[in-house]
Protein backbone atom coordinates (compact mmCIF):
# COMPACT_ATOMS: atom_id res chain seq x y z
CA UNK A 1 0.00 0.00 0.00
CA UNK A 2 0.92 3.41 -1.37
CA UNK A 3 1.71 5.66 1.59
CA UNK A 4 3.52 9.59 1.79
CA UNK A 5 6.22 11.05 4.47
CA UNK A 6 6.64 14.23 4.08
CA UNK A 7 10.33 15.67 5.78
CA UNK A 8 11.56 11.95 6.12
CA UNK A 9 14.34 12.01 3.35
CA UNK A 10 17.07 9.93 4.50
CA UNK A 11 20.57 10.18 2.74
CA UNK A 12 20.39 6.33 2.22
CA UNK A 13 16.55 6.78 0.63
CA UNK A 14 17.80 9.90 -1.33
CA UNK A 15 21.52 7.86 -3.35
CA UNK A 16 19.58 4.35 -3.53
CA UNK A 17 16.58 6.30 -5.13
CA UNK A 18 19.03 8.01 -7.35
CA UNK A 19 21.53 4.81 -8.58
CA UNK A 20 18.36 3.49 -9.58
CA UNK A 21 17.04 5.61 -12.03
CA UNK A 22 20.84 6.33 -13.08
CA UNK A 23 21.54 9.95 -12.11
CA UNK A 24 24.92 11.17 -10.84
CA UNK A 25 25.84 9.83 -7.35
CA UNK A 26 27.54 11.90 -4.49
CA UNK A 27 29.51 10.49 -1.14
CA UNK A 28 26.96 10.01 1.42
CA UNK A 29 28.06 13.05 3.85
CA UNK A 30 27.50 15.06 1.07
CA UNK A 31 23.89 14.01 0.57
CA UNK A 32 23.61 14.45 4.58
CA UNK A 33 24.79 17.52 4.21
CA UNK A 34 22.78 18.97 1.26
CA UNK A 35 19.46 17.20 2.80
CA UNK A 36 20.55 19.36 5.88
CA UNK A 37 19.35 22.84 3.71
CA UNK A 38 16.29 21.21 2.34
CA UNK A 39 12.92 23.24 3.26
CA UNK A 40 10.84 20.31 2.51
CA UNK A 41 10.94 16.95 1.32
CA UNK A 42 8.43 14.05 0.36
CA UNK A 43 8.80 10.14 0.45
CA UNK A 44 5.97 7.73 -1.03
CA UNK A 45 6.73 4.45 0.50
CA UNK A 46 5.09 1.32 -0.92
CA UNK A 47 4.91 -0.67 2.34
CA UNK A 48 8.11 0.04 3.96
CA UNK A 49 10.20 0.54 0.41
CA UNK A 50 10.78 3.90 -0.71
CA UNK A 51 9.70 4.19 -4.41
CA UNK A 52 9.58 8.16 -4.74
CA UNK A 53 11.36 11.43 -3.58
CA UNK A 54 10.73 15.25 -3.96
CA UNK A 55 12.55 18.11 -2.54
CA UNK A 56 12.41 21.57 -2.68
CA UNK A 57 15.60 24.13 -1.97
CA UNK A 58 15.53 27.59 -2.41
CA UNK A 59 14.93 30.97 0.28
CA UNK A 60 11.70 29.81 1.55
CA UNK A 61 9.53 32.72 0.19
CA UNK A 62 10.64 34.31 -3.30
CA UNK A 63 12.32 31.44 -4.85
CA UNK A 64 11.92 27.95 -4.58
CA UNK A 65 13.84 24.81 -6.72
CA UNK A 66 11.98 21.27 -7.09
CA UNK A 67 14.91 18.79 -7.14
CA UNK A 68 15.28 15.35 -7.36
CA UNK A 69 11.78 14.07 -8.44
CA UNK A 70 12.41 10.63 -8.50
CA UNK A 71 10.20 7.42 -8.83
CA UNK A 72 11.61 3.94 -8.66
CA UNK A 73 11.45 2.60 -12.51
CA UNK A 74 9.33 -0.26 -11.38
CA UNK A 75 6.71 2.02 -9.84
CA UNK A 76 6.85 4.82 -12.74
CA UNK A 77 3.88 5.51 -14.61
CA UNK A 78 1.43 5.02 -11.89
CA UNK A 79 1.04 8.70 -10.59
CA UNK A 80 3.63 8.62 -8.26
CA UNK A 81 5.61 11.28 -9.47
CA UNK A 82 1.90 13.38 -9.97
CA UNK A 83 1.53 12.54 -6.03
CA UNK A 84 5.27 14.11 -5.07
CA UNK A 85 5.20 17.10 -7.64
CA UNK A 86 1.05 18.36 -6.13
CA UNK A 87 2.54 17.82 -2.47
CA UNK A 88 5.69 19.88 -3.51
CA UNK A 89 3.06 22.60 -5.20
CA UNK A 90 0.96 22.51 -2.11
CA UNK A 91 3.82 23.32 0.34
CA UNK A 92 5.47 26.41 -2.19
CA UNK A 93 1.37 27.57 -2.62
CA UNK A 94 1.67 27.75 1.41
CA UNK A 95 4.99 29.53 1.75
CA UNK A 96 5.26 31.66 -1.85
CA UNK A 97 5.13 35.61 -1.94
CA UNK A 98 3.04 36.62 -5.07
CA UNK A 99 4.89 36.22 -7.75
CA UNK A 100 7.39 33.81 -6.25
CA UNK A 101 9.78 31.63 -8.88
CA UNK A 102 9.27 28.35 -8.87
CA UNK A 103 12.18 26.27 -11.19
CA UNK A 104 13.26 23.04 -12.15
CA UNK A 105 15.17 21.27 -14.35
CA UNK A 106 13.44 18.66 -16.45
CA UNK A 107 15.05 14.78 -16.97
CA UNK A 108 14.79 14.33 -20.76
CA UNK A 109 11.48 13.56 -22.17
CA UNK A 110 9.76 14.35 -19.36
CA UNK A 111 8.83 18.37 -19.96
CA UNK A 112 5.43 17.22 -21.32
CA UNK A 113 4.71 16.21 -17.44
CA UNK A 114 5.69 19.28 -15.87
CA UNK A 115 4.23 21.41 -18.56
CA UNK A 116 0.55 19.50 -17.84
CA UNK A 117 1.85 20.84 -13.98
CA UNK A 118 1.88 24.06 -15.23
CA UNK A 119 5.68 25.06 -15.74
CA UNK A 120 6.68 26.58 -19.08
CA UNK A 121 9.85 25.28 -21.25
CA UNK A 122 12.22 27.39 -22.22
CA UNK A 123 13.75 29.65 -23.93
CA UNK A 124 10.52 31.87 -24.59
CA UNK A 125 9.84 35.11 -26.20
CA UNK A 126 10.59 36.38 -22.75
CA UNK A 127 12.73 34.04 -21.14
CA UNK A 128 16.09 32.44 -22.68
CA UNK A 129 17.25 29.10 -22.11
CA UNK A 130 17.87 27.19 -18.73
CA UNK A 131 21.58 27.09 -17.38
CA UNK A 132 23.37 24.86 -15.99
CA UNK A 133 27.29 24.51 -14.82
CA UNK A 134 28.85 21.65 -12.78
CA UNK A 135 31.37 22.62 -10.90
CA UNK A 136 35.00 20.05 -10.08
CA UNK A 137 33.54 17.59 -12.55
CA UNK A 138 35.56 14.73 -14.19
CA UNK A 139 32.91 12.91 -15.11
CA UNK A 140 31.07 12.20 -18.45
CA UNK A 141 29.48 15.41 -17.74
CA UNK A 142 32.31 17.28 -19.06
CA UNK A 143 31.42 15.76 -22.55
CA UNK A 144 28.55 17.56 -22.73
CA UNK A 145 30.26 21.31 -22.55
CA UNK A 146 32.13 20.41 -25.29
CA UNK A 147 29.13 19.02 -27.27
Amino acid sequence: MLSEKTNALTPEIYTELRRKVGFQEYPMEDVAMALEKTLFSVVIHDDDKPVGIGRIVGDDRIVFFIKDVVVDPDYQKKTIGYTIMQTLLKYIEGKACKNAYVGLMSTPHNEDFYKKLGFIQRPTTHFGHGMVKFVNTTCEMDNLKRG
